[in-house]
């Protein structure tokens, strides 16, 4: 749903959504008109110190970011392409990734393996990441452009993590989770809970299988990384996402997730250093998209506009699938993709005073706001760890999302999106503005706009209750 419509950006990469927050431009507060409502006025969260049955990590997700864009920098088999001063891109040196009009014959690819003196490293579909030994990315995509059977060749982009009904749940009654009251999540909770046949795609770091806040909300996943192995998170990324959206609510332990029975589908694009490249994200959503996931949440990103991205992007959403995106960690109204491309929900961060968090990128790509700042939520190890960021940010979209579809499961993704705008709490300036896209989601106004279903297919009463107490 991003407004921008034409992209002119040097040849680069890279989102860390993680990342270095930047204090360029004042940031904005929330409008005076809706300061007295009340909405904020919750206690701040109470991070630090949490000792009697759950630990929590406090993690600076921004400084993790520094020190991998340093990291990268570092790298000589990175390059690195500067938009702006804070604004990197980055791509794998002496690889790029090619799509065919059609796949090449042996006799041909071998031709073309002798001419670049290298060899093909990945391949889907029509698509074929090749890594020299001698020459230059810019030199292999000059070579492939010119050749008659390629669509479009590119630098194999390397994409990065953006982080920056009462329910019992341990650190819900005390209050840490800041982020759901402000958002009307109880009064959500009253139209429905979710349900367990929508499916909310987590393409990420991976998934903790073993924590025991998650690995009842777990269905089948992949690891494009190593298709052999389970989708496990060695990162803590993907594991913080998926409890913003689905960790198990009414537990007596940890968190509550904004749902309490849609399931998460655990995608692993990324390494445990956070970041991987644009053909194995594309990988990732093509493959959810295939195997049943009704929303995909993508908390990573990149400045520079990917072709093979966009094309997994079109496929999702020409496939009825609602996908959510984090704006980024920069502080700058430069377009981050996949968030600027239209078929996605673009989604900036607040605080829990409702302003616009220090870090969170802005723009006219910005649809809605929603809470990004020391998120608590489930980690690897079985841990729990509060976060700050946009990639905490779209999670939150994500699980309304799939709440709507819960509600009802006929509406295409045009109107999912649609009810999600048009719900919002406004901030800012009134209507639209770049800071806060449309406004704070509002999970209790945008349940009330979805019309019933003409089956009756929701999650019935007796399910429910054979899912809370987990009787088979």
């Amino acid at each position: 749903m991003g407004r921008i419509k034409t992209f002119a950006i040097a040849a680069a990469i890279l989102f860390v959504f993680a990342g270095t927050a930047y204090w360029m431009q004042p940031y904005f507060n929330r409008g005076q008109e809706n300061a007295e409502t009340g909405r904020f006025d919750t206690a701040n969260p109470r991070i630090l110190g949490v000792k009697d049955k759950t630990d929590m990590i406090y993690i600076n997700s921004l400084e993790d970011g520094i020190a991998l864009k340093n990291e990268l920098r570092g790298n000589p088999e990175v390059t690195i392409v500067k938009h702006n001063v804070q604004d990197e891109s980055h791509y794998h040196e002496h690889e790029a990734a090619v799509k065919f009009k059609r796949n090449p014959g042996q006799q041909e690819l071998e031709e073309m393996l002798r001419r670049i003196d290298g060899m093909a490293i990945k391949r889907f579909n029509h698509t074929i990441v090749f890594r020299s030994r001698s020459k230059s990315t810019s030199d292999l995509l000059q070579y492939f452009n010119h050749l008659p059977q390629v669509k479009f060749a590119e630098p194999n982009y390397i994409y990065m993590q953006n982080e920056a009904n009462v329910p019992n749940d341990s650190l819900y009654r005390r209050q840490y989770q800041w982020n759901l009251p402000v958002i009307q999540t109880e009064e959500g909770w009253d139209i429905t809970r979710g349900s367990k046949n929508v499916i909310i795609a987590v393409v990420d770091t991976g998934v903790d299988l073993d924590h025991p806040d998650l690995e009842r909300r777990i269905t089948r996943g992949y690891n494009v990384l190593a298709k052999n192995s389970n989708p496990d998170d060695d990162n803590g990324h993907g594991s913080h996402v998926a409890g913003i959206i689905a960790s198990e609510t009414n537990n007596l332990r940890g968190i509550a997730g904004l749902t309490w029975y849609n399931k998460i589908m655990p995608v692993k694009v990324m390494n445990e250093k956070g970041y991987g490249n644009a053909f194995d994200v594309a990988r990732g959503v093509i493959w959810a998209t295939d195997h049943g996931a009704d929303v995909i949440n993508l908390s990573l990103g990149n400045y520079q506009p990917s072709a093979v991205m966009q094309e997994a992007i079109q496929y999702a959403y020409d496939r009825d699938v609602v996908i959510t995106t984090a704006a980024g960690n920069d502080n700058t109204d430069q377009p981050s993709f996949p968030a600027a491309y239209p078929e996605v929900i673009c989604v900036a961060a607040v605080d829990h005073n409702g302003n616009r968090a220090e870090f969170s990128n802005y723009g006219e790509y910005v649809d809605v706001a929603a809470p990004g700042v020391e998120i608590p939520s489930t980690y690897f190890h079985k841990q729990y760890a509060a976060l700050s960021g946009t990639s905490m940010a779209a999670p939150h979209v994500a699980a309304l999302a799939g709440l709507i579809r819960s509600a009802n499961p006929d509406l295409k993704n045009t109107k999912v999106m649609n009810i999600i705008s048009r719900g919002t709490y406004d901030l800012g300036a009134k209507g639209y503005d770049p800071y806060f896209g449309m406004g704070l989601i509002d999970i209790r106004h945008s349940l009330e706009q979805v019309e019933k279903p003409r089956r009756h297919n929701r999650q019935s009463f007796w399910d429910e209750l054979r899912e809370s107490f987990n009787i088979k």
